[in-house]
């Protein structure tokens, strides 16, 4: 038994001295600097500055379409993408840019709302974009005046969804 605990002593020691290769040595440099520049992009997001997160488009007829174009613009250090953007019911529609807004650039998202409901309505959409929040919010509000047996100002069947 100590014959074998002296040959595996022997043996570990033998081990870790004949590796004399400096790690240091072997690592590149250029793989060092491109470790570097990633890690300082890293902590670089886009930032998205609107000019109003709210409005209101006042008072509407029932089933009236109207739209409002948020501006923002990109203040942040690396380029922004919207990745989605959804409404809070199907009565809201946004439609979102296409392509990245570079840092520096301005942007607009169009927020449509068919006028349905009655009476104060709120409705919000929510943007999932690549922001360090990862998420940011819209509202859109209307006082939507009710219709009278179901027919709006306009001549369109009214079916008051909220």
């Amino acid at each position: 038994m100590k014959k074998s605990v002296l040959i595996v002593a022997v043996l570990s020691v033998f081990a870790f001295t004949s590796c004399k290769e400096n790690a240091a040595d072997k690592v590149n440099e250029e793989n060092v600097a491109a470790a570097a520049d990633r890690d300082a992009e890293a902590g670089k997001f886009p930032v998205m500055q609107f000019e109003e997160t709210s409005y209101d488009f006042g008072t509407i007829e029932a089933g009236s379409n109207v739209e409002h174009k948020f501006k923002f613009t990109n203040t942040g250090e690396a380029p922004l993408v919207i990745v989605d953007a959804k409404s809070s019911c199907g009565c809201t529609v946004p439609e979102k840019p296409t392509g990245p807004i570079a840092p520096g650039e301005t942007g607009e998202l169009l927020v449509k709302y068919n006028g349905s409901g009655k009476n104060q309505v709120t409705k919000t959409v929510t943007i999932t974009a690549n922001t360090e929040k990862g998420k940011e919010t819209l509202t859109i509000k209307a006082f939507v005046n009710p219709t009278e047996g179901g027919v709006s100002a306009n001549g369109m069947l009214q079916t008051n969804v909220q």
